[in-house]
């Protein structure tokens, strides 16, 4: 074989070496997730942890975030202060080791931290390679120390800037998200909120405070009640049939801390968290949490006659879950995590632990409050009916796809390919949609599902009623994966599943039931990033033969202005969404410009061609992957949106109307 000495040369001087924080700067991704919005607050919550930390160490007990006008943050603490004095390996100040080497800081010293959050380690040090600039201010020794830094790198050495009074000390550190490195760096008032909220109801001695000075909003957390707060917010738009059940106890230096209660809903709402981790996968104390619950009811029942030993039905876990809403919260000092996302607790001593407390301390409660008692076991028997129903529901779906060919609903356009993770389903709305997408889709490893309509709200059915719609039998029957008690995730015939629905109210409902009947029931398809939703373009602009699509209005105006068009047609097209008619683009005086809008009403209105190229082509199309952020926040949105109480949902759509794009 010839040898290329230009391609095949391999020695020392190929090996690069990445020094200070350049590697993160390189995989920004591989630190925060993305370069997206959610990689942009991660930031923040990098931060805001370090200050957690101190509070859980007993240091702290205020965090206020702040949003500047000029688009950067500041995260200001009451704790002990970053410390400054010089490292003893480093040779430099403890202050710029922190700042500027991963995987340096107090958290590897367990006499400094007992326990601490963060997944990985990396630190505010990632935060400060991924700025534009940062500066950080440390309140000691009745000393004011400063440093600043341009993308990780020290402008000049630590110095002292002034002195204070009093024994307040403290940590600022003031950034500037780098906008060569993310996608967006405008931060949502909301997002952060929901963090703050989060990291409140967990730690009850601290206050959040969040200020956003581009319009003066300023809001305080801070929950006396702790977890037992949270569970009543979780269940602000249910009805609970007993107040919430507190647990607290420690174990083997694990302190365990839950608050449960149970309502009139039909769905479980568990959220966990491990040293202020929402562990959306769950884990071993979520284990031990369910084994200790189902066995300590199940021998209150039997003990106190509530259940007849002749009774037909056996209460298992899943009756006790039902209606539950729950948060756990350990404090483990060496957490193990792993699982899809990385947020499943694997500590298998943990499991013993939140289940010896949990067993205890129910057992005391129940004994002492009986009336409580006798509810939830009247409740867990209507769900154990239930179940039975829903059982012999689920054996006339399997006989009923038995009959039918290969087990699969007669109007799925499957795919030919069989390996899951190149396959994909399109749910679609309507059969007309459903026509042009089986029509201009790759037969290969692209299947599609028409649905008709409106599926039944999962938010107020249980399952046997859930499990008698048509629609939701042909979307179980055509993921094959099961469902409730059944499901499993392994099972899935297609690794990505695509929610295609028409760009307008209705198809915002269809989308939003799509969406509830998935979280409530195959929710491990969301956790595992397996569930999306297809963005159709609203638009289609020509000029001549140029044809070009715009998904919303801002790329609507950047086409016009490159036709180079005035824009008038613009004020037409709410007139244009009325009629379902074109608009053309007219210069002063009326006359034809040549180029012509047209908004699509409906996916049915796009021929197979248009489908493929702008929404279902994975080369050009564009999905959103729905992930749970914040599982706590998913619960509350779906309750509003899709729960009983109708005015939680009146306060939700005012408030946020101003952000819809609906269609009159």
């Amino acid at each position: 074989m010839t040898k290329n000495n230009n391609s095949n040369e391999y020695s020392a001087k190929n090996i690069n070496v990445l020094k200070g924080l350049e590697a993160v700067r390189k995989r920004p991704a591989m630190y925060i997730g993305d370069v997206g919005s959610r990689g942009l607050h991660h930031l923040i919550n990098e931060v805001v942890d370090n200050s957690i930390d101190e509070a859980l160490a007993g240091f702290n007990d205020r965090v206020i975030v702040t949003l500047h006008k000029d688009g950067s943050v500041s995260v200001e603490d009451r704790g002990r202060g970053i410390p400054v004095d010089i490292h003893p390996v480093e040779k430099k100040s403890a202050l710029e080791v922190v700042m500027t080497v991963l995987h340096a800081g107090g958290k590897f010293d367990k006499n400094s931290y007992k326990v601490s959050g963060g997944l990985h380690g990396v630190g505010v040090s990632v935060v400060n390679a991924l700025s534009e600039w940062m500066k950080v201010e440390v309140r000691r020794d009745n000393k004011i120390y400063f440093q600043e830094y341009r993308r990780g790198v020290p402008v000049e050495k630590v110095k002292e800037i002034g002195t204070y009074k009093g024994e307040q000390t403290g940590t600022k550190i003031t950034f500037m998200p780098d906008k060569t490195i993310f996608k967006t760096t405008k931060f949502n008032f909301e997002t952060v909120a929901e963090r703050l909220r989060e990291l409140a109801y967990l730690n009850k001695d601290v206050t959040m405070i969040l200020k956003d000075e581009n319009d003066g909003t300023e809001e305080t957390y801070r929950y006396k009640g702790g977890l037992i707060d949270f569970v009543k917010y979780l269940d602000e738009q249910r009805e609970p049939i007993h107040k919430p059940i507190y647990i607290e106890g420690e174990k083997d230096n694990t302190p365990v801390e839950i608050a449960f209660e149970y309502s009139n809903s039909y769905s479980e709402n568990v959220h966990s968290y491990v040293n202020n981790i929402n562990t959306i996968e769950g884990g071993t104390h979520l284990v031990g949490f369910r084994t200790a619950l189902t066995r300590t009811f199940n021998n209150y029942a039997y003990k106190n006659g509530l259940i007849k030993e002749n009774n037909k039905i056996t209460l298992t876990g899943d009756d006790f879950r039902e209606g539950l809403t729950a948060v756990i919260s350990v404090k483990v000092m060496e957490p193990q995590f792993e699982g899809q996302t990385k947020t499943k607790l694997g500590n298998s001593e943990v499991k013993s632990v939140v289940e010896s407390i949990v067993g205890e301390k129910l057992s005391e409660y129940l004994e002492q409050n009986p009336s409580v008692a006798r509810k939830i076991i009247e409740k867990s028997l209507k769900a154990a009916e239930a179940r039975e129903a829903a059982r012999k529901a689920r054996e006339l779906v399997r006989r009923k796809n038995a009959l039918d060919s290969m087990h699969l609903p007669g109007k799925l356009a499957d795919c030919s390919i069989n390996d899951p993770e190149h396959c994909e389903i399109y749910i679609v709305e309507g059969d007309s949609a459903g026509g042009s997408a089986k029509q201009g889709r790759d037969r290969r490893f692209q299947a599609i599902l028409p649905i008709k309509g409106k599926i039944l709200n999962v938010e107020k059915a249980k399952l046997n009623k859930i499990l008698e719609n048509q629609e939701i039998q042909a979307i179980v029957a055509a993921i094959g994966a099961g469902i409730g008690e059944d499901f499993d995730p392994t099972k899935s015939r297609y690794g990505k599943i695509i929610l295609m629905t028409d760009a307008d109210v209705d198809g915002s409902h269809i989308r939003t039931l799509l969406l509830t009947f998935f979280y409530r029931h195959m929710k491990e398809l969301i956790t595992s990033g397996r569930v999306y939703i297809a963005q159709p373009p609203l638009y289609k602009v020509k000029k001549g033969k140029e044809e070009v699509f715009a998904f919303d209005d801002e790329e609507l105006e950047q086409i016009l202005k490159r036709f180079k068009a005035d824009g008038k047609a613009k004020a037409k097209i709410k007139e244009a969404e009325i009629e379902g008619e074109q608009v053309i683009e007219t210069d002063e005086e009326g006359q034809p410009k040549g180029v012509v809008i047209t908004r699509y009403k409906g996916l049915g209105e796009m021929n197979p061609e248009q489908l493929w190229s702008t929404t279902m082509n994975p080369e050009t199309r564009t999905v959103l992957q729905v992930n749970l952020e914040s599982a706590a926040a998913a619960d509350k949105i779906f309750e509003t949106l899709m729960g009983d109480a109708v005015e939680p949902r009146r306060e939700f759509i005012e408030k946020h109307a101003k952000y819809a794009n609906l269609d009159i």
